[in-house]
């Protein structure tokens, strides 16, 4: 719909084709654009649809006589000079027991499916707490809607998601990283692929915000990984508009998006940290985004250099292809960096190593993977058997040193990024009074019963 908006901008006619199950969503991404009666036919042929016969099928002459009607008929008044509604920030009072809250707050479409904090003023005003930033700064616009992230809505949204005041530098540093372009945000956040929010923190902050990189850190159980994530998640849905099968069209869904951010474990890493490598001071607070939809979890082949590589490039999946995060635990990146393997050999290692059969890759079928700018054409210059790179740069990977103690490799894989990477580091702000704020909140950690 973006594209077919670009050209009818150049004064040239055009209309959209489209999914017939895409049609909120193509209706959502024109209106989100200023042109909410953008002209679009619905086809009935499959999605991603690689059989000639059913692609003619669905494109019979009836199709073709709507779409050169949709072409040639004259425009309305509404189609010439579309009205945009405006953005009208609105307060709702609202009294009732916590139960009447939620369902006043899910039945609105406003939550995760799981209960929420109400957002009270008390609250909101507590959680402004944790930036020196004025409550109607535009942090940014998030798409699909251009919702305006000011930080008091990012407070509100942090508060239903039970955060506290101090995550309020980590939650805008994380806004200001979705928007960043190179990361392609907007593509991902409405695709089918099911792409999730990745959060990876980095910085003494770490430690003021008791955020887990042990053992367990994706499990539920940390309150700041656990809200931090859901904070992120219900600001792209009620902010940025990304609802589920309207704009969020992902096929199987993530149930990464709930929550999904960790810290990287930068004290018993031989290495240096993440955001070292991103260009940062190491005594920076910094959050990374990229978004996967898959995770991998295998067990070490052994726990020498070579048997900890070869578990990576025997088992990196040919179908994605994209960005990937290796999570290596302390013991296993100490013992390769006693075999002075860093950070970017590992990586080098992998996307020399990481090959399959020509055959087994999804290029090979003719599927589209963007920007991995691989094609290959099926001619006898090609044989099937042929070995073939899954990552076509070591800059698709990144090592992150985190986990417990164990024998397990971790692999996150995403999107396919759009030039030189899509990792996207942004630097945390700290208030003015932050060691005060950090230590009324210092004690809120779990105390475990022993048996």
């Amino acid at each position: 719909m973006y594209n077919t908006i670009a050209i009818e901008d150049l004064k040239a006619p055009a209309v959209a084709l489209y999914n017939e199950g895409f049609f909120n969503d193509a209706r959502s991404a024109a209106s989100g654009r200023g042109v909410p009666g953008l002209r679009a036919v619905a086809l009935t042929v499959p999605c991603e649809c690689s059989v000639l016969e059913q692609v003619e099928a669905g494109l019979g002459p009836e199709v073709i006589d709507r779409i050169v009607a949709a072409l040639t008929k004259p425009l309305t008044r509404d189609e010439e000079a579309p009205r945009q509604q405006e953005e009208r920030p609105t307060r709702i009072a609202f009294k009732g027991s916590l139960e009447e809250v939620n369902r006043f707050f899910y039945r609105r479409g406003w939550g995760d499916g799981l209960p929420i904090i109400p957002p009270t003023a008390e609250a909101v005003a507590e959680m402004l707490a944790g930036t020196d930033l004025p409550p109607d700064h535009v942090v940014t616009k998030i798409i699909p809607r251009l919702g305006k992230a000011t930080v008091e809505k990012i407070a509100v949204n942090a508060v239903m998601a039970g955060a506290l005041p101090t995550y309020m530098p980590l939650l805008i540093a994380a806004v200001q990283a979705l928007m960043e372009p190179r990361g392609w945000y907007g593509t991902y956040q409405v695709s089918t692929g099911s792409w999730a929010p990745c959060l990876i923190i980095n910085g003494p902050v770490r430690k003021a915000l008791h955020l887990n990189s042990g053992s367990g850190m994706m499990s539920p159980g940390d309150l700041a990984n656990a809200a931090i994530g859901r904070a992120l998640g219900l600001i792209v849905k009620n902010i940025g508009g990304a609802r589920k099968g309207i704009e969020d069209m992902g096929v199987m869904g993530n149930p990464m998006k709930y929550s999904l951010a960790i810290a990287e474990n930068e004290e018993e890493s031989p290495w240096e940290p993440l955001h070292v490598q991103q260009g940062l001071r190491k005594d920076d607070n910094a959050v990374t985004v990229f978004y996967p939809n898959s995770l991998l979890q295998m067990m070490a082949y052994g726990s020498e250099s070579d048997a900890l590589l070869r578990t990576v490039t025997y088992n990196l999946p040919p179908a994605r292809g994209g960005l990937v995060c290796l999570t290596l635990i302390p013991a296993h990146a100490r013992m390769l960096a006693g075999d002075g393997w860093g950070k970017q050999e590992v990586a080098a290692f992998v996307a020399e190593n990481a090959r399959v059969p020509l055959q087994h890759h999804p290029e090979y079928w003719g599927a589209n993977l963007g920007s991995e700018g691989k094609q290959f054409p099926k001619s006898p210059m090609d044989s099937p058997q042929q070995s073939v790179a899954i990552l076509n740069s070591p800059e698709k990977l990144r090592v992150v040193v985190a986990g417990g103690p164990g024998s397990f490799i971790g692999l996150m894989m995403g999107g396919h990024g759009v030039g030189p990477d899509g990792w996207v580091t942004k630097k945390m702000e700290l208030p003015v009074g932050w060691e005060k704020l950090v230590e009324k909140y210092k004690g809120l950690v779990p105390a475990y019963a022993k048996y």
